[in-house]
């Protein structure tokens, strides 16, 4: 194993890295923790690295001062607990000079390697080193934070492009607009289209349509194979898949698993609700999916109501299922909810004492902001408007809350009550939204 990281170390020092267009994420930088990334394969949780790695050599920190490791590389396939050691001694064996110094070391998808929390705490404890750990897996992940670097880790969660950052990649907007003149309308509104149909998966920008579709598919197939098939053991893949397939149907819907359960029961298909259970579970571990509960304080009736559904990005959503035009207003809700959630709201859904439906009830943890946001396609639909309205007034009277929005595909007005619509192009670029 020796060799093997030797080699690793050397390839590195090598190595021409990437230039990634910056995401707005950052590092917080705090000696002695150790900073966790976390998200979805392919979302560009290495990259964010790269970033970081780049802006270390512009301080002028020498090559040799950094260490990346991807645990995933099949050379270390045999790569054990006991192997860790090792890969300080082969690095301070090559540069022994850095052991007077500040080093940082980027290990990616280390939760492959079991107890690697314990190594973790013994450098945090005993080395000068700034430690950087990518994972695809929260719970496995924050379990393991939560045992032995309890106090001792910050994690930043990286998902597919922003739209902001989807603008920037594709150099049409590095800043956000002060104006929407007609021109810079135009490029949002053509730029959120395609936005909207390919998601924010950094390799699939700008590769032909069939190819796009083809890569991500196989992201859903690696996420299911390495991160829930092989790490829980599941067995019954006929049902995860039926699952998988369901909850991509599934965007800003109720999902109930026992609904799901007596459909997989007409169809033969095995499987015990409390496996059901599990595989969801996985599913939103690996963040594929995820839930947003009932705003409520009832613990009983949050237990009793289902919650609504959410895939990562629209993207993933047209490459898994054939969409229509009657299609477009879930997949519309799906990117506001996420937007929401890069934004780190933390989002629940209402049903009002009268009956209303408002989509998202958000609340920020740090600021306290509390929003109330409705989505609908268009204003001309007047029967569906007037509902989407009706809901988010009630709502607004029930929590006291003084404002309200509805974001739209391409509409925007100041309605009665303090409730504003604006088209969803123009609402993504508020980092406040």
């Amino acid at each position: 194993m020796r060799t093997i990281i030797s080699q690793l170390i050397d390839d590195f020092q090598e190595r021409d890295l990437p230039a990634p267009v910056p995401r707005t994420n950052v590092f917080p930088q705090i000696k002695g923790k150790a900073n966790v990334v976390i998200g979805m394969r392919r979302s560009g949780k290495t990259w964010f690295c790269f970033q970081k790695i780049n802006a270390l050599l512009q301080k002028n920190i020498l090559r040799n001062q950094i260490l990346y490791i991807n645990f995933e590389d099949e050379r270390l396939i045999d790569f054990e607990v006991n192997h860790f050691q090792e890969i300080l001694d082969v690095y301070y064996g090559k540069f022994p000079d850095n052991k007077n110094k500040t080093c940082y070391f980027f290990f990616d998808e280390l939760q492959r390697i079991l107890q690697w929390e314990m190594f973790i705490r013994r450098l945090l404890d005993s080395e000068n080193i700034q430690i950087y750990i990518t994972g695809s897996s929260s719970k496995l992940l924050s379990t393991e934070i939560a045992t032995s670097l309890r106090g001792r880790s910050l994690t930043t969660e990286i998902f597919p492009f922003s739209f902001q950052e989807f603008l920037k990649y594709h150099g049409l907007c590095d800043e956000t607009p002060e104006n929407f003149g007609s021109k810079t309308t135009a490029v949002l509104r053509n730029a959120v289209k395609k936005y909207f149909i390919d998601g924010g998966f950094p390799e699939v920008q700008n590769i032909d349509p069939d190819i796009k579709i083809e890569i991500l598919q196989g992201y859903i197939d690696t996420v299911l194979l390495k991160d829930v098939i092989e790490r829980h053991a599941v067995s019954n893949i006929t049902a995860m898949k039926h699952l998988v397939k369901t909850l991509m149907r599934s965007a800003g819907c109720k999902f109930s698993i026992n609904k799901f359960y007596n459909t997989l029961k007409s169809m033969s298909v095995k499987c015990t609700k409390n496996s059901l259970y599990t595989y969801l579970d996985h599913l939103t571990d690996a963040f594929v999916f995820y839930q947003i509960p009932i705003h409520t304080r009832s613990e009983k009736s949050r237990m009793i109501n289902p919650a609504k559904m959410y895939t990562i990005d629209t993207g993933l959503l047209n490459a898994m299922t054939f969409q229509n035009s009657a299609d477009s207003g879930p997949i519309l809700e799906n990117m506001v909810f996420m937007h929401l959630r890069r934004n780190k709201y933390q989002v629940e859904y209402v049903n009002t004492k009268n009956g209303f439906e408002t989509d998202f009830f958000a609340r920020h943890p740090v600021n306290k902001d509390v929003k109330l946001i409705q989505v609908c396609w268009q204003m001309s639909d007047k029967k569906t408007f007037d509902r989407e309205y009706r809901g988010l007034h009630s709502a607004m009277e029930e929590f006291s809350i003084h404002s309200g929005t509805i974001v739209t595909w391409d509409d925007e007005a100041q309605l009665d009550n303090n409730i504003t619509v604006v088209p969803v192009w123009k609402w993504l670029l508020d980092d406040q939204a």
